[in-house]
């Protein structure tokens, strides 16, 4: 009775294949900074700090209706140490003003704000002591949204735009990117 030899192929079905030479498989070539950039940018924590009426379109956001997840952004915390974004919701007070730039110092970096509202960028229509005239002046803001509220549309631009922000972004070095690189050296130490 002859042998019988049957191959045994490890491909879908719907990849073409030509003799032993098998199509298809993507193969991505980027760099490091690009990958990373990416990266961040599609995975936005915002820190939820709702000061005014602009909260509620903030919180709104979230909700299935405009469904913030849809880019990255669903998950919203309540401490600055495990958010990258914060976005500042209404009006600033004179009181509140070491309360946000002590907040945004202990996030970690790489960290971007969104100033949200007409009282958060310019101080609306509160042109008295109280109030900051633009959240600019205490912490450094990447992204205006404008309107008295904003609607949740206007802040998912927002954020749109702070992702486009953040792709464009170029490190110079690999210290820019905040990887850490471990070396024999150092893994000795870390052992010993």
């Amino acid at each position: 009775m002859p042998k019988r030899v049957e191959t045994i192929v490890l491909h879908d079905s719907s990849t073409p294949i030509l003799g032993d030479v098998q199509k298809g498989g993507n193969v991505v070539v980027t760099s490091v900074e690009t990958l990373i950039s990416q990266a961040r940018a599609n995975s936005l924590w915002p820190l939820t700090f709702g000061l005014a009426c602009c909260a509620i379109e903030m919180m709104s956001t979230a909700a299935s209706r405009f469904d913030l997840s849809r880019f990255g952004s669903e998950a919203f915390r309540a401490t600055p140490r495990q958010a990258d974004v914060m976005i500042i919701a209404g009006r600033v007070s004179k009181k509140m003003a070491p309360v946000l730039r002590q907040i945004y110092d202990q996030m970690p970096e790489p960290k971007w704000v969104i100033s949200m509202g007409a009282c958060a960028s310019s101080g609306g229509v509160y042109n008295n002591y109280a109030i900051v005239q633009g959240a600019d002046q205490v912490v450094p803001v990447d992204v205006y949204v404008p309107g008295c509220p904003p609607s949740p549309d206007a802040l998912i631009y927002g954020i749109l735009k702070l992702q486009e922000k953040i792709k464009r972004t170029k490190a110079k070095s690999l210290g820019d990117l905040k990887i850490v690189e471990i070396n024999a050296r150092s893994l000795e130490a870390v052992e010993a």
